[in-house]
């Protein structure tokens, strides 16, 4: 039976164990450069023992940004900055990844501690917005401009120029951002595609720019390279996305080459209520994991050890990702493999602190105090 400190092989890329950081978005960057906010970031979670460090989404355009200061992948001249990044993670015993993505209709909105529910004006250093629709998010937001089957193109290849830029940075697993309420949920949700071509209407239509970013990605993305996929599992709404279409969508995704699904919720649909809870989201990894047989990764408040291990001994998901709890404790892996009894290597600059049975991670024996 797995468990949380069990490696994880997922085609040519093992994970040394099911913790993965799950994206996210720091609102830190400049033109969508990574700078030492992004290393710190990222490279102390990776120093922490997380097995997988999954980047921020990186919008593959300029008008795929969340806000301002997204992280992006849309230029050559993102590479250098991230690849030193991804080397310090790779260096400390993490595999390192990339999240993908475009935010549709939620771009160009204000960093969340403004606390301001807007679309910004091109004024206060916004964009024009698209969408598969046009139909705003919310109140106070931008109306975007429904999406031409060129511009869906145009998306598309941008997904692929910036996977071949992820992969000379080095990074070894690529994840593609489905969920959220972002451009690619936006398409899958019947409340927010109200399209009448090829890509609206039914569940076939919806579906369809997803799976032709996924073939396409697998294009570039090497045979050995996991490719996994997030999604929101439900729009948490009747009449809106469901967990019996996204199981649907899984058996479609699985023969393109995606290796493990990301499980998450919501954020398509404004001021939706959602019954959160220690592990609430859980359950769709497990529906999905033991509906398709593909592997999924758990998110959603999981903080505990204890819980974590259940997660994964008890067959409800392949992975772990956990996001506020390693901001409030970076070293929770270190600490959660002592807690339920594993040698996890503490770095051997950290042995003066760390517990006297804790190995390191060089064959050096701990300095008396």
């Amino acid at each position: 039976m797995s468990h949380l400190f069990e490696p994880l092989t997922l085609r040519g890329v093992t994970l040394p164990n099911r913790i993965a950081v799950s994206p996210m978005c720091q609102y830190s960057s400049t033109d969508g450069f990574a700078n030492d906010w992004h290393l710190i970031h990222l490279g102390s979670r990776a120093v922490g023992g997380a097995g997988l460090v999954l980047s921020e989404a990186m919008a593959v355009t300029p008008q795929g940004r969340i806000s301002p200061r997204d992280l992006g992948l849309w230029s050559d001249d993102h590479i250098e900055p991230l690849a030193r990044i991804v080397h310090f993670m790779a260096q400390n015993g993490s595999v390192p990844g990339i999240q993908l993505g475009h935010a549709g209709r939620k771009a160009s909105a204000p960093p969340p501690w403004e606390n301001r529910a807007v679309t910004l004006t091109e004024a206060e250093g916004g964009w024009p917005i698209a969408a598969p629709s046009a139909v705003a998010f919310d109140e106070g937001c931008f109306v975007p401009t429904a999406l031409t089957e060129e511009g869906i193109r145009e998306i598309t290849d941008a997904f692929v120029q910036a996977a071949r830029r992820a992969l000379l940075a080095g990074f070894r697993v690529a994840e593609v951002h489905a969920a959220h309420g972002y451009l690619l949920q936006e398409f899958l949700s019947p409340l927010s595609n109200l399209r009448t071509d090829r890509y609206g209407g039914s569940f076939e239509n919806r579906t369809r720019l997803l799976r032709e970013i996924v073939g396409a990605l697998r294009e570039v993305w090497p045979e050995r390279l996991p490719l996994l996929v997030r999604i929101s599992a439900t729009d948490w709404i009747e009449g809106g996305w469901d967990p019996e279409q996204s199981c649907e969508l899984v058996r479609q995704l699985l023969p393109l080459g995606v290796d493990l699904i990301d499980c998450s919720s919501g954020g398509n649909v404004a001021h939706i209520k959602m019954p959160i809870g220690p592990g609430y989201q859980t359950r769709f990894a497990e529906q999905i994991r033991r509906e398709t047989g593909a592997r999924t990764g758990a998110v959603g408040l999981i903080t505990a050890p204890a819980q974590a291990d259940h997660i994964i001994r008890s067959g409800q998901a392949d992975l772990v990702l956990l996001a506020r709890e390693l901001l409030r404790d970076p070293y929770w892996p270190l600490r959660a493999a002592r807690e339920l009894g594993h040698l996890s290597p503490w770095p051997i600059q950290y042995l003066r602190s760390a517990p006297v049975d804790t190995p390191s991670r060089r064959p050096m024996e701990a300095e008396k105090e």
